[in-house]
């Protein structure tokens, strides 16, 4: 009860601190004066049962003491001549005591409760007690308490507690410092120990007297008596903790009846207890034994049963991996046929009939694969590779895959990724774009109208802005419909929570990437009653969607677990008829800064990126386009071939740009829409390109449809949407160097992708007479010799040195001799004969 009316009195003088900052303080001029705040502490006594009273000392540097005495009408007084020469009766005998020594600051009394009103314009900072609670106050932020000392006036045993005042602009983690710098003064709580003790008692009167003694334990060899007397006794005491706000200083209560218990009945007491204590032991070491002996038994069937789970554990591997094999050969030997057939003269019916069962065939291979993928899960099986990628190929990779899908659709398909972000990242590249390909195939299969966007900027560009252009104005979005806000997408993430502050990555670190990548899309959305169930494994938001859309309800569940593995979170916000935003973290190492491993494929996807940018180094383009972020998607792309861009609103301002001489413009993209809106403007384009030939125009079309008629192809060339860095080199490249009008020239492109391995002698090493046909043919498409083998040991025949193979196909899993195998017996071989020729 002690310490529950204690931690309530505490409470309360913290809440006055508040309030004075908010009232005096915190108000010009101060709502709040000695009168008020008088009447206010004895109306409210009741909320602080433990206190005398409370007073309130403001802050007061030196150079402020003149202004702050005639502003009182007193001058502020020393507390070290009160305590030499307490107060008994008479309050007024404080105006009469010496004036406080010059200081650097100091802490005057301006309000106190009626009850220590005596206090008021004394100086705390000139006492004893006080002064050593006012710094420590100030400086840590808590509630400070004295040692137990004879209060003024009372002359009775107690204790001061103290809290600092601050500006209201303080952060909550400032430093010492800080604190100090922003005190504005101090509220301090009498507690007269003796009297609340008493009180205690008189409220737990029983038959029995209660002895009680409070100490100040801060000193263990020297503890203070704040309450009872020092009388040693040999009786049962009970020992209670004490915490009265200050960690610093520690309290303590010893109770204890005041008469003794009777001998003969404690001796009875002992004798039954020493009794039961002994028979419990026995039974409880006889349990034990038998509790043993059980948990032996136990652990020796738990043994079993691991190793049966265990043997049943790489049965079901074994399964998967050959179930995988047996289904995925046949399937490979049908997609493969049904490619040569489509290769082929057909027509349209028959065409339409291979295209569907291939596309049925891929189907079934998806199915396999996240079925196997979601056993690999459950079972703890799946792994994560660490090699580096080039994460901007990877985003061309997936636009290649669903830009299909998209112009069949009409949909605007764009990849953006931030300028933060290395060129080259470690991890998984594999199963990093399975996870972006899961969620923008939901995407693609969902949306019939606008827009998928995908967005990759670093965790720290987004912790500072909060914005990854995702805003839910439809002036700011990629097709001009309106989005769901993808801000709201990461709302529960740790790593932008201040819960979750361990997880948060370290802008500092250079050897780690925190990458969050967002999808983007206009679709139908999810329902609301649905969105709880979307990362659960084999659920469809509706049973309809099965049989409408397709697909197992799997690929979320198993692209959440992908995410949980590269150390990041996924969330989704979804508006029905809207549309949906899927948004991951991932952590990567940073592929610029490690140095020491794959520095071959380093300087491989290095020189290819250098390649592409160093045609094109030191030109200027110009992109028309009134979209932001659309234009922003343009500008990305095309700077990644070293072309610096800028930005017009419309085709006048282009025109403008143009016509300036002292500025030189290569090039002019100009979106669709724009050119055909405007065909004033248009003419004038045309005009100008019969003038300046230089500067090469582009039209910019979401679709091979939306290309204008033959007759204007001259004066520019048409670039399908979506923009990827090796399309617009090699439609630059085309552009730049005469051949203008249609941006595909299929002719020649098939004619050299025919001769492409002319010359090349490959073997193709596979048991499955379908797989080894397809893959024959797939090989002679473009020129190469192929030669076939059946079996191991042919093919470790043929590869005997010296052999004119140029490279070697082989299945992993073959009967008598695979993959594996064949590799390990080609090495020894190599090196027999390189030590025999050298030998020779």
């Amino acid at each position: 009860m002690l310490q529950d009316q204690f931690n309530v009195s505490m409470n309360h003088v913290q809440a006055m601190s508040i309030l004075i900052s908010t009232f005096h303080h915190g108000k010009n001029p101060s709502a709040i004066d000695q009168r008020t705040f008088a009447r206010y502490t004895e109306r409210t006594a009741f909320e602080r049962p433990l206190t005398s009273g409370v007073a309130y000392a403001v802050r007061v540097l030196h150079s402020e003491r003149e202004q702050f005495e005639n502003q009182q009408g007193w001058t502020i007084k020393r507390m070290d001549t009160f305590e030499q020469s307490p107060v008994q009766k008479d309050d007024s005998v404080a105006e009469a005591l010496e004036p406080s020594p010059i200081q650097e600051e100091y802490a005057p009394v301006i309000f106190a409760q009626d009850t220590v009103a005596h206090v008021v314009s004394l100086d705390m900072l000139s006492g004893t007690e006080d002064r050593e609670n006012v710094l420590r106050a100030r400086a840590s932020g808590k509630g400070v308490l004295t040692a137990p000392f004879r209060l003024l006036k009372t002359n009775r045993l107690g204790v001061i507690l103290t809290f600092a005042v601050y500006k209201t602009d303080l952060p909550s983690n400032a430093m010492p410092s800080e604190r100090i710098q922003a005190t504005d003064g101090y509220i301090g709580g009498i507690f007269d120990i003796e009297s609340l003790v008493e009180k205690l008692l008189q409220q737990l009167a029983s038959k029995q007297a209660i002895l009680v003694n409070v100490y100040d334990i801060t000193n263990q060899s020297h503890p203070i008596i704040m309450y009872g007397s020092n009388v040693s006794d040999d009786g049962l005491e009970h020992v209670s903790a004490l915490n009265f706000g200050d960690p610093f200083r520690k309290h303590e209560m010893r109770c204890r009846f005041k008469q003794k218990p009777p001998w003969p009945w404690l001796a009875i007491t002992t004798s039954i207890g020493i009794l039961v204590i002994a028979l419990l032991i026995g039974y409880i070491f006889h349990a034990t034994m038998n509790r043993i002996a059980k948990v032996e038994d136990d652990c020796h069937k738990m043994r079993e049963l691991t190793k049966r789970a265990e043997a049943v554990d790489v049965a079901k591997s074994q399964f998967l991996a050959t179930v995988s094999h047996e289904i995925r050969t046949p399937m490979n030997g049908v997609l493969g046929m049904l490619q040569m057939l489509m290769d082929t003269a057909l027509d349209a019916t028959q065409q339409d009939y291979v295209r569907t069962a291939q596309d049925s065939g891929k189907a079934l291979v998806s199915l396999i694969n996240e079925v196997l993928d979601q056993a690999k899960i459950e079972s703890g099986k799946i792994e994560l590779e660490a090699m580096p990628f080039d994460m901007r190929a990877i985003m061309d990779e997936v636009l290649a895959l669903f830009s299909g899908k998209a112009h069949e659709k009409g949909v605007e398909l764009a990849v953006y990724v931030s300028d933060g972000v290395p060129e080259m990242v470690i991890g998984d590249p594999g199963r990093f774009r399975q996870i972006i390909t899961n969620l923008m195939g939901n995407s693609i299969k969902f949306t019939k109208k606008g827009h998928i966007f995908l967005t990759v900027h670093l965790v720290e560009e987004v912790m500072d802005s909060m914005d990854v252009e995702t805003e839910s104005s439809s002036r700011n979005t990629l097709s001009g419909l309106p989005v769901a806000d993808g801000s709201r997408s990461w709302v529960g993430f740790k790593i932008f929570n201040a819960e979750g502050s361990s997880h948060t990555p370290s802008p500092s670190s250079s050897d780690l990437v925190n990458l969050i990548v967002s999808i983007e899309d206009t679709g139908e959305g999810i329902p609301l009653e649905a969105q709880p169930r979307v990362f659960t494994s084999f659920m469809q938001v509706d049973p309809s969607i099965s049989r409408k859309y397709g697909g197992t309800g799997i690929g979320l569940s198993i692209t959440k677990c992908l995410v949980g593995l590269m150390n990041g979170e996924i969330g989704f916000v979804s508006i029905p008829d809207i549309g949906s935003t899927f948004t991951f973290t991932a952590v990567f190492s940073n592929g610029c800064c490690n140095s020491n491993d794959s520095k071959p494929q380093k300087q491989r996807l290095k020189n290819q990126s250098n390649t592409m940018s160093s045609t094109f180094q030191g030109m200027t383009a110009l992109v028309v386009d009134p979209k932001p972020v659309r234009a922003k998607v343009s500008r990305y792309q095309i700077q990644r071939l070293g072309i610096h861009v800028e930005l017009v609103l419309d085709l006048n301002q282009g025109l403008s740009s143009i016509s300036n001489e002292n500025k030189a413009v290569n090039m002019v993209f100009v979106e669709q829409e724009v050119w055909d809106r405007d065909s004033s403007i248009s003419a004038l384009f045309y005009k100008l390109q019969e003038i300046d030939s230089v500067t090469k125009l582009f039209l910019l079309g979401n679709s091979l449809s939306s290309r204008t008629n033959t007759a204007t192809s001259d004066f520019y060339t048409v670039i399908t949407k979506p923009l990827k860095a090796s399309m617009l080199s090699a439609s630059l490249q085309r552009a730049m160097g005469g051949n203008k009008g249609n941006p595909c020239n299929g002719e020649h492109s098939s004619l050299s992708l025919r001769n492409l391995l002319a010359g090349r002698k490959i073997l193709i090493v596979d048991d499955n007479k379908v797989n080894l046909i397809v893959a024959a043919a797939a090989l002679k498409k473009y020129g190469a010799d192929v030669v076939c083998a059946d079996s191991g040991k042919k093919a470790i025949k043929l590869l005997k040195p010296p052999h004119k193979f140029d490279a070697c196909f082989m299945d992993i899993q073959m009967p008598e001799m695979d993959g594996y195998v064949i590799l390990h017996t080609f090495k020894i071989l190599v090196l027999d004969y390189f030590k025999f020729m050298g030998n020779f």
